[in-house]
Order: structure tokens, then C-alpha cells, then sequence
């Protein structure tokens, strides 16, 4: 409870950093936060035409399939390598004033949270494209993408706490998200590697099962419950892991940055 009562004093401060964080994130550009919108349905239509045209897969939902795909996965990939920097990112405020450091890559987090969440809104004229009309199913989307938050939230910190000591974790990561990008059917059906071998490789990885799940409620299909059940499990065991690592070690973080 004396964690939580912290943390509430700490809000305004919080949000004042991620403020700061929507803001450098889009300094020197022109159209600022609306390249949000346009970054993820110019690369939707890339990807469409590669693999939906020119290798002949796909009807006409399949951008729609690509894009709430393309959503989740840059929102981790985005968010944790942010968090995985923030500690380094911010030495010399660390150095100089006192605030609770955990702030850092909550904050990176959550500015990438809140641009995703103003990223969905391609999703509607793309849903009108691809004659896929509004459901009250569709208000199922709203627990995966808290689910993803968790997920990424232990993921984060765990790249947070590690990136201090050992700085090619952030080079390392970014294998890594290749790895995890083409196990997550971003682009592709994937109910031939499903039927082979190999399913246990989308079966936990849990952004797969974020992102089926986010699929099916944009599409009015049924909930695959086990699935968003195996990544929060995950996305908890993470959360409760990176934040025990985090709070053991920050204490040594002014000695490494």
C-alpha cells in the first residue's frame, strides 16, 4: 500500500513525462502526431500488395487482418525498446534530481500506449473498405489491448533493468522482435503452421495471442479465451519478475550509467 500511495503522489509527474515523451517523439516534424495515422496505413498498404497481391493471398479483409496486426506489434516493438533505453536515455536527470526511476519506462510505455490508442482510429474507414461493420462485438478489443499493456509493461521492465548492465541487450532485442514479428501471423494466415509441427511456437507466443484475439473482435468472431488467458498469464509472471528485478537493482543503476 505505501508503494501505491507513492506511486498516486507521483502522477502529475508521470504524466509530466509522458508528455515529454509524445512531444520528443514527434519534435521537428511536420505533421506531428497525425504521422501516427499515416505511418501504419502506408505501411498496411506495403505489406498488402506484397503479400495479399503479389503473392496471391489474401480476399478483400486482408488489409484490415494486416493492419490490427501491424497496430499491437509496433506498439511493443515501440514500446520496449523505448523502455529499454529509458534508465540510459535519462542519466543525467537520474544523476541530478531524486524521482522514483521506475517512472522512466512506465512513462515510455505509456506515451506509446496512448499514440497506439490514437492509431486505432485508421481501423474505422479501413472497416468501411473491407465491409466490416460495427458490432457491439467489436468492445471485446478493449481486453486484449489491456492485456497487451501488462504484457508489455514485464517485458519493459525487464529490458529496462538489464539494458544498465549489459548494453548490447538493446541490439540483442532487436533479433529478437524479428523473431517475434514473424511468430505473431502479422502477415500471413496461420492455419497451415498451425496444422504442423510447429504450432507451439504461435500457441505461447503470447503477442499472437493478443493479437488473434484483437483480430476477432474487430471482426465480430468468436473470442479464442484460451488464448488471451495464456498472455495475460504470461504478461503477469513478466510483470511480477521485471518489477522485483527492477526494484532490486536500481539502486546500482547510478553506478553503471
Amino acid at each position: 500500500m505505501g508503494h501505491l500511495k507513492t506511486f498516486w503522489k507521483r502522477r502529475e509527474l508521470l504524466w509530466e513525462l509522458v508528455k515529454r515523451g509524445i512531444k520528443l517523439k514527434y519534435r521537428k516534424s511536420y505533421l506531428g502526431i497525425i504521422w501516427s495515422l499515416l505511418e501504419p496505413i502506408l505501411s498496411t498498404i506495403v505489406l498488402t500488395v506484397v503479400f495479399g497481391t503479389l503473392l496471391g493471398r489474401g480476399g478483400r479483409d486482408f488489409p484490415l487482418y494486416v493492419l490490427c496486426g501491424r497496430l499491437l506489434y509496433s506498439f511493443f516493438a515501440s514500446s520496449t525498446k523505448s523502455a529499454a533505453r529509458s534508465i540510459r536515455m535519462n542519466a543525467p536527470m537520474i544523476k541530478k534530481v531524486y524521482i522514483p526511476k521506475y517512472l522512466y519506462p512506465l512513462s515510455s510505455i505509456l506515451f506509446n500506449y496512448i499514440i497506439t490508442g490514437i492509431s486505432l482510429l485508421v481501423l474505422i474507414p479501413l472497416c468501411v473498405y473491407c465491409r466490416v461493420y460495427p458490432k457491439l462485438h467489436m468492445f471485446y478489443v478493449i481486453l486484449p489491448f489491456a492485456v497487451l499493456f501488462v504484457l508489455t509493461y514485464g517485458c519493459g521492465m525487464i529490458l529496462a533493468t538489464i539494458s544498465v548492465f549489459f548494453r548490447d541487450m538493446e541490439y540483442l532485442w532487436d533479433v529478437l522482435l524479428t523473431l517475434i514479428m514473424y511468430s505473431s501471423a502479422i502477415m500471413y494466415y496461420p492455419e497451415k503452421l498451425m496444422k504442423s509441427g510447429y504450432y507451439w511456437i504461435l500457441k505461447f507466443n503470447p503477442l499472437f495471442c493478443v493479437i488473434t484475439n484483437f483480430r476477432d473482435a474487430i471482426m465480430g468472431q468468436p473470442m479464442e479465451w484460451n488464448y488471451l488467458l495464456t498472455a495475460l498469464e504470461i504478461g503477469i509472471v513478466l510483470s511480477l519478475i521485471g518489477t522485483y528485478m527492477f526494484y532490486k537493482k536500481q539502486d546500482e543503476f547510478i553506478l553503471a550509467i
